[in-house]
C-alpha cells in the first residue's frame, strides 16, 4: 500500500504484535477486493489503528516458493478438499533476506499442524535433505507415505507486498497484500496489479476491518494463493473450489512470460544437505 495511507496510523513492533496475537483464539477470513477498496479502507479505520514498522518500512516484500509433487498431490488436497492435507513452502522475507521452511499439515481429525524453521536464503528454490527428512515425517503423520517427499520440487512462486495492521482495540489484526504475482519454473505467470488480498485475524466475533468490508459489500472468500493461483494458470486443474475468483477478480490477470533463467529447478549444491 501506499505510504501516505499508511503514515497516519501509528506504529506496532513485531513483538507487541506477536504477544497481543498470542493472547487470543483466532478466525481468519480472506478478501479479494480491488485495490482502491483497500486504500478506502484505511483512509476509513480509525486513528487508534496501528501498524507493523520494522527499520522505518510500513509494508514489505515478500516471496513464497511452494513445493508439489508431478501429480500435484498438494494441490489436489486442496481442491478436493479432503481432511488429510499439506502445503510445503519457503517463505523469504526479501527487505530483510531471511528465509524460513514451513511445513503446514491436517490430520485425519482436524487438526493443523504447522512447523517453521530458519532455512538458508540462498537455497529457497530447492529443497535440502533435511528439509526433505522434515516433509517425509509431515507425511507420515498425515498417513502420506514418506517417500514422497522424494518426488517433491518447486511448481509456484508467489511474490506480494504487505502490510500488517492492528485495530485500536487490540483484538483484530489484518494483513493486506498487494502488487500480486504468481511465476511458474519456466517463468510465466500472471500479475494482480488492481487487486488486493485482505486477511483479518479475529476472536470469533468480527473484526473492525470485517465489519467495514462487509459494509461496502465484501464477504469472505475461498482463496489460497499456491492452489487458486495454479488453478488461474491451468485451467484443466480442478477449480470448482475457486470457481468465483477465476471468473471474476482473477480473470483479469495480467500474463507475463520472463526471460529469467528457471531458477527453481536448478539442482540442489553438493553443500546443500542440511
Amino acid at each position: 500500500m501506499s505510504t501516505p495511507l499508511l503514515a497516519r496510523f501509528d506504529s506496532v513492533t513485531l513483538e507487541e504484535l506477536v504477544m497481543d496475537a498470542a493472547l487470543l483464539t483466532r478466525v481468519d477470513r480472506k478478501y479479494v477486493v480491488p485495490r482502491q477498496t483497500a486504500a478506502r479502507l484505511l483512509e476509513t479505520l480509525d486513528s487508534g489503528t496501528r501498524v507493523l514498522e520494522i527499520d522505518g518500512a510500513r509494508d514489505f516484500a515478500y516471496e513464497s516458493v511452494y513445493f508439489d509433487t508431478p501429480d500435484l498431490l498438494s494441490f489436489r488436497m486442496a481442491a478436493q478438499p479432503r481432511r488429510r492435507r499439506f502445503k510445503l513452502r519457503t517463505r523469504t522475507y526479501l527487505d530483510v533476506g531471511s528465509a524460513y521452511l514451513e511445513i503446514k499439515t491436517r490430520g485425519a481429525r482436524g487438526t493443523t499442524v504447522k512447523e517453521r524453521s530458519e532455512y538458508d536464503l540462498r537455497l529457497r528454490r530447492v529443497l535440502t535433505d533435511g528439509a526433505r527428512d522434515d516433509a517425509a515425517s509431515a507425511f507420515d503423520a498425515i498417513g502420506v507415505a514418506g517417500s514422497r517427499a522424494d518426488e517433491l520440487a518447486a511448481t509456484l512462486t508467489t511474490r506480494y507486498r504487505r502490510a500488517t495492521l492492528l485495530t485500536s482495540d487490540g483484538a483484530g489484526r489484518a494483513t493486506i497484500d498487494t502488487e500480486l504475482r504468481w511465476e511458474q519454473p519456466g517463468g510465466s505467470g500472471f500479475a494482480l496489479p488492481g487487486i488486493a488480498i485482505v486477511e483479518t485475524k479475529s476472536p470469533a466475533a468480527a473484526s473492525r476491518i470485517d465489519r467495514l468490508l462487509w459494509r461496502a459489500g465484501h464477504r469472505p472468500a475461498t482463496v489460497s494463493k499456491y492452489a487458486t493461483g495454479l488453478a488461474a494458470l491451468h485451467s484443466e486443474l480442478p477449480r470448482n473450489r475457486w470457481a468465483r475468483l477465476l471468473r471474476g477478480p482473477f480473470r483479469g490477470a495480467d500474463a507475463f512470460e520472463t526471460d529469467r533463467p528457471d531458477t527453481t529447478r536448478t539442482e540442489e549444491p553438493p553443500c546443500a544437505a542440511a
